[in-house]
């Protein structure tokens, strides 16, 4: 994880998408720009249909603009071929889902190794960088454990250990809660909140007020347009997980 100093991690200028099937068309984003500094924990919020998914896509390099420019630590995205793009999605963005997507037959410790496999990093070095990343979120003691014998928490914690491993720019976190009860929800924003505090740079799709507030700025869409964007009143940290 690279330590925040103030460097721009994602900028979008004017970026539009629209969908088309036969003659009809739809604009799922009209005209969208902003910039995420380094270190920075970004919610962005909006009802089913304003843009939001479109947006992480983009954002996450699994979809294309229509036009405008999205540049990811200052490289324009857009017009890069599929392999490239693949390249830096690997390397520069860590994904957390909201169902998990953790391989049920695999320990925590092979769930989160599984991109430093993918990456080629040496065995020895893989080893340090997965405890390291267990223990960053509080599970060094559920290793060698299945995703069936963890709690929904533990899951989620376990996929952002795997989204944290390969050192990305940037963690893209699509309703990274709303499959967990409040208990185990309060949980996981505590683990990312420790992690923004160590420097992790944040961006976190999510439906509730109460999740947003947790970070430090607010991205509100609507129709395909970014209507607001708010910092957020300093708030208390969430007690560590134990």
């Amino acid at each position: 994880m690279r330590d925040s100093s103030g460097a721009t991690v994602l900028e979008l200028v004017d970026v539009r998408k629209t969908y088309r099937s036969g003659e009809l068309s739809v604009e799922a984003l009209r005209g969208v720009s902003f910039v995420v500094p380094e270190g920075e924990f970004v919610a962005v919020m909006g009802p089913s249909g304003s843009g939001k998914t479109t947006l992480l896509g983009i954002l996450g390099c699994l979809d294309r603009p229509t036009s405008g420019t999205y540049r990811l630590v200052g490289q324009e995205m857009s017009e890069l071929p599929e392999a490239r793009r693949a390249h830096v999605r690997g390397a520069e963005i860590g994904f957390v889902f909201q169902a998990y997507n953790l391989l049920p037959r695999s320990t925590a410790y092979k769930n989160v190794e599984l991109p430093l496999v993918y990456a080629r990093v040496p065995v020895r070095e893989r080893r340090q960088r997965v405890l390291d990343a267990l223990a960053e979120v509080g599970l060094s003691d559920r290793t060698s454990h299945l995703p069936t014998q963890l709690s929904g928490g533990q899951q989620q914690r376990t996929a952002i250990a795997r989204a944290l491993v390969a050192k990305p720019s940037v963690v893209l976190a699509d309703e990274p809660t709303g499959n967990l009860d409040s208990a185990s929800a309060a949980e996981v924003l505590g683990v990312l909140e420790r992690l923004n505090r160590g420097g992790a740079t944040i961006v976190l799709v999510t439906h509730s007020s109460e999740v947003a507030e947790r970070a430090s700025r607010i991205l509100r869409m609507a129709d395909g347009l970014l209507v607001s964007d708010e910092p957020v009143t300093p708030r208390p940290a969430i007690a560590a997980p134990v």
